[in-house]
């Protein structure tokens, strides 16, 4: 295995960053992140307990006040440093992300260290366009405009399959509207959200505008949650937990943001073109070994297109190099966890009683044994109503299904609980267009699926949750909009008055 980029020193005085400074977490458990490619402890560390939540949250909201009265133009500053910084690290950053993620080298290189350094620089831009309706006498008495201000402190819980960038699309339109947070990355992968905030304080970000609790889901996430304190919530994850979150948000009355799963279509229409479908479905699919919720994971293809589209998958999936993250040469690491590779083999274990494994479907031996490895997988024979067709497998794994009309093709990529994602491949605009308007999903590429830019929201719809991610939209999230409304006439018995006391 290629050299590994060592950790232990970098956090030596813990996990939690609470207030501008790393420290040890309270619970008395510890926990260890894992690297999935080889099943080795790479560090461990003492997980946060309740009190630390409640310190971090103290430290936020004592930050809060002079983060929100700071001018539109500071922290637009305080964030372009703080992408300056990010690039300078990104080396550091991108052999971490590989470490505790499995995620090949050659992807957080270019996609998740430069995605995060590109959204920061959005946000610095954004910071200074917190904009409202413009001011109008709309009763001809008064002058009515609208102020959008920061909320207070927010409390986030990103996932471990982007932990780098969920880190920073919790942290970035929040703290850019003026707010202070508390967020809480995944046990599993602790290590990039943590440099994330020691950035942010070298950029010259006050202490206690970003913190970082370090525990479990069940003690430190729904204590957080919970928090009188935190005004608003956001989290991504699986839709079970997101039901949890929203059940323990509503007790308090919070804003709430929900990032949940994905199930989604790639409906290829029999005049695509197949081979840039193929590639597109290959690539799709795989990304991030399958462990991304807007990924491929059920095309669905016109019948006069079916076979030679399985069979071009099947094809170019083979040529995948499975292996070492941190080798030049590869295309897909391992899963994250050992425990969840042996549930995407379950999935496709069952589904060998009902369906057709086409290629794939076992875990690699030789060199490769000791990590959480799968080889990319692709399914045919499924039924619709199937378990790898409904559920979230959230793995290296492509269910293909033919269809006929183009009536039906969009009723079966509707026909799933969830509405994050889907693509659509087509060379006629109308059709295209007709898919795009139909599908129910709360982004749908057209002759593509994955690209994703820090000027549009990224979020779903049904059980894949509400609310968005990136964009200018995020503020929506993240601010308080507030109608000011001046008297113009200075007369002291108004008209309207007398529809409480007196006559004209």
């Amino acid at each position: 295995m290629t050299n590994r980029f060592q950790v232990t020193d970098r956090f030596a005085d813990g996990a939690q960053y609470i207030g501008g400074r790393l420290r040890a977490g309270t619970s008395g458990r510890e926990h260890s992140v894992i690297d999935p490619a080889t099943g080795k402890s790479v560090y461990t560390y003492a997980l946060a307990s309740t009190a630390d939540v409640d310190e971090a949250v103290a430290a936020a909201k004592a930050a809060f006040p002079a983060w929100a009265a700071a001018t539109p133009g500071e922290r637009s500053d305080a964030l372009h440093r703080l992408a300056g910084v990010l690039a300078e690290w990104a080396e550091d950053l991108a052999r971490v992300e590989s470490l505790q993620c499995g995620k090949p080298l050659k992807l957080t290189t270019e996609f998740d260290v430069p995605g995060t350094v590109d959204n920061t620089a959005f946000f610095a831009g954004a910071a200074r366009h917190l904009q409202g309706q413009s001011a109008a006498e709309y009763t001809g008495d008064h002058t009515s405009y609208i102020r959008r201000e920061p909320i207070g402190v927010i409390g986030s819980i990103a996932p471990w399959n982007y932990p780098l960038q969920m880190a920073a699309w919790k942290i970035l339109p929040a703290i850019a509207a003026g707010n202070t947070i508390v967020l809480k990355p995944a046990e599993l992968t602790p290590l990039t959200s943590l440099m994330f905030a020691q950035a942010a304080k070298e950029a010259g970000i006050p202490d206690g505008v970003i913190n970082i609790v370090s525990g479990s889901g069940r003690v430190v996430g729904e204590h957080l949650v919970g928090h009188p304190d935190i005004v608003m919530t956001s989290f991504t994850g699986s839709t079970p937990v997101g039901k949890r979150v929203a059940e323990i948000a509503t007790t308090t009355v919070k804003r709430l943001h929900l990032e949940l799963g994905g199930k989604a279509p790639f409906l290829v229409f029999d005049d695509a073109d197949l081979e840039a479908a193929a590639h597109g479905a290959v690539a799709a699919s795989l990304i991030n070994s399958g462990q991304d919720c807007t990924a491929a994971t059920r095309a669905y293809v016109q019948r006069p297109l079916f076979d030679a589209f399985v069979a071009r998958v099947a094809e170019l999936m083979e040529t995948v190099r499975v292996g070492d993250p941190f080798a030049p040469d590869t295309d897909l690491g391992p899963l994250v966890s050992h425990r969840h590779r042996d549930g995407v083999a379950g999935f496709v274990e069952r589904a060998r009683g009902y369906a057709t494994v086409v290629t794939g479907g076992e875990a690699p031996g030789g060199e490769l044994e000791n990590g959480a490895y799968y080889r990319p997988t692709l399914i045919t024979g499924a039924a619709q109503d199937s378990e790898v067709v409904q559920s979230e497998i959230f793995g290296p794994v492509l269910v293909a299904l033919p269809f006929d009309g183009d009536d039906e093709g969009i009723r079966l990529a509707n026909d799933t609980p969830y509405g994050l994602a889907a693509s659509a491949w087509s060379r006629d605009v109308y059709r295209a267009n007709r898919a795009t308007r139909e599908i129910k999903a709360g982004c749908v590429w057209v002759n593509d699926h994955i690209p994703i830019i820090s000027e549009m929201p990224h979020g779903g719809t049904k059980a894949s949750g509400y609310g968005k991610d990136m964009s200018a939209y995020s503020f929506e999230e993240y601010t308080q909009v507030k109608h000011v409304m001046f008297d113009n006439t200075a007369v002291a018995a108004k008209d309207w008055h007398r529809t409480i006391f007196g006559d004209r």
